[in-house]
Formats: C-alpha cells, sequence, structure tokens
C-alpha cells in the first residue's frame, strides 16, 4: 500500500518539479531570500534559511529521483526484453540478464565483444 501511495505521489511530484513553473517558484524563493539579505544585515539566521531549505529539498529530491530513475529502468528492460523475445535471432538468455551474477555478466560480456571482434574483422577483410 505505502510503495503504491508513493509510486503515484512521486510520479505526479516529479512531473511538477520537472516544470518550468517549478523552476520559475525556485527562482523566485531565491530571490525573495537574497533581496532579505541587506535587511537582515546577512545575518546567521538568514542564511541558516537557504541552508535549510536548500537541504531539506535535495534530501526529498534524491528519493524522487531514485524512483522515477528505478521507474523508467524497469520499463526499459521490459521494452528491451520484448524486443529479444521478439527477434528470432535473438539470444533470449539476455532476457532478464539484470538478475544473473555479475560473474555470469561478465561471462556474457565477454562472450559479445569477441563477436563484435570477429564481425568487425569480418568487416574489415570484405572492404579491405
Amino acid at each position: 500500500m505505502w510503495d503504491a501511495f508513493f509510486s503515484v505521489c512521486s510520479k505526479r511530484i516529479s512531473a511538477w518539479v520537472g516544470s518550468g513553473l517549478a523552476f520559475g517558484l525556485a527562482a523566485a524563493s531565491v530571490l525573495v531570500w537574497a533581496g532579505f539579505g541587506p535587511a537582515t544585515g546577512y545575518s546567521d539566521d538568514w542564511m541558516l534559511v537557504i541552508n535549510t531549505g536548500t537541504t531539506i529539498v535535495t534530501f526529498l529530491m534524491v528519493f524522487l529521483i531514485q524512483n522515477a530513475q528505478n521507474r523508467d529502468t524497469a520499463a526499459l528492460q521490459v521494452k528491451l526484453d520484448e524486443l529479444i523475445r521478439a527477434t528470432k535471432a535473438a539470444d533470449n538468455l539476455l532476457i532478464d540478464i539484470e538478475n544473473l551474477t555479475p560473474d555470469q555478466v561478465d561471462t556474457l560480456r565477454r562472450r559479445y565483444s569477441g563477436l563484435a571482434s570477429l564481425a568487425r574483422n569480418q568487416e574489415r577483410m570484405q572492404t579491405g
């Protein structure tokens, strides 16, 4: 339940904070804060306001950005898996590769690097 609520909220908030309006409000807030500097004598309290505000916003944005990144990565992975599955010449071993151990992924990476090298050599021989 909490995950679904967080996912919906983070999707909406991410869309909003990525808008021009959100940037404009943030920029206006900084300008208003800067405008109060001379009136407060650039006091420690004046600095504390912006430091605290930016720290809180940054802390919360880390979680929103990570959630958005996780969603995007998962969606992209499903799309790639479908392309692999639908392509007859593709190696279905690559579907769900993100769940293999690092050693298994490295073995596959070496295998495909070797195939790429072989293909480049064949191309050179044909064009050279």
